[in-house]
């Protein structure tokens, strides 16, 4: 059985409020078009919580209300537990919150329904390098609990696309995955909290082509101070991070085996809300020309371990 990490679904009580697109409500239609390529479990959630990807004027996702998000939670509890052999769930939570939704988050995560918790990797032009997340790295370090770091609704650099969606969605959101996980091994996060277990979808962004580049970069005087020189080379903490395959780039794919390695990578299509074949996602995987065993640890083994799923 494939399981597949990167999935959205949302509530009935969201497209109410929202336009968003009819493949997040298609539960039945999901399990169906997975289940006939042989991806069996889907790790869900929504990278907004009770918002939407979609823009809608005057619409601040950080300022949902609590009773909104817990909701919205509910829901998804609900629809994995009628779906127990398809789907776990993601608990959303912007990563600068204050203690009590950290905590509220946590207690979620003590449910057999929620398997990890999904981020942003920069929350209203800020990225997670700042101290505001701390508490936030902390509680996941804690949990132990798989965190995937995806791009939000407006990433940094959305406002100069000039409105123009589909630049917004496929080109300035997996650089927003690029650079909120490069100031993440900046600010020593993974150091400080060795047991964090980070997921960058979109086969990591450009970090696979990057890390000569991280290492120059980090040659260079910080702010206030010297060059840092006697640290380990930065790239070397990209074998800390998780990848998923959800690109449509045979050449990413390969530099993202080649650089985080097969182990590292998880078996990822983002659909919904995504509409290309699910065909074609295995079919890049096949195409790596990986090992037997190696295949396997992509389609399901690393991800069985990491969200601790047993024999699901």
């Amino acid at each position: 059985m494939i399981i597949d990490v990167h999935g959205h679904v949302t509530s009935p009580e969201l497209f109410k409020r929202f336009p968003m697109p009819p493949s997040l409500a298609d539960i039945d239609g999901v399990i169906e078009q997975k289940l006939a390529v042989g991806i069996g479990m889907t790790i869900v959630g929504s990278p907004v919580g009770a918002g939407t990807m979609v823009p809608v004027a005057g619409l601040d996702n950080y300022a949902q209300p609590a009773d909104q998000l817990a909701s919205f939670h509910e829901w998804l509890g609900e629809t994995v537990r009628s779906h127990p052999d398809n789907f776990r769930g993601y608990v959303y939570v912007n990563p600068f919150s204050d203690d009590e939704s950290l905590a509220a988050a946590a207690k979620l995560l003590a449910q057999p329904e929620f398997a990890g918790l999904i981020v942003n990797t920069s929350v209203r032009g800020e990225y997670l390098s700042s101290p505001r997340a701390e508490s936030f790295f902390a509680m996941a370090h804690e949990t132990g609990a798989p965190v995937l770091l995806h791009p939000p609704a407006e990433p940094v650099g959305a406002a100069a696309m000039n409105g123009h969606l589909g630049l917004i969605e496929h080109v300035t959101r997996p650089c927003d995955i690029t650079a909120g996980v490069a100031s993440i091994l900046f600010a020593g996060w993974l150091r400080r909290f060795p047991g964090l277990k980070l997921i960058a979808p979109n086969a990591g962004g450009a970090l696979a082509l990057l890390a000569e580049k991280l290492n120059l970069a980090q040659q260079r005087a910080r702010p206030g101070g010297p060059p840092v020189t006697d640290e380990e080379p930065v790239s070397e903490q990209l074998s800390l991070i998780y990848v998923d395959t959800a690109t449509p780039s045979a050449v990413a794919l390969k530099a993202a085996a080649t650089v985080f390695g097969p182990e590292r990578m998880l078996f990822g299509t983002d659909s919904p809300p995504l509409t290309a074949p699910l065909r074609t996602g295995l079919d890049l995987v096949e195409g790596l020309g990986l090992t037997p065993q190696q295949r396997e640890l992509v389609h399901s083994g690393t991800a069985r371990a990491l969200f601790d799923l047993g024999e699901a």
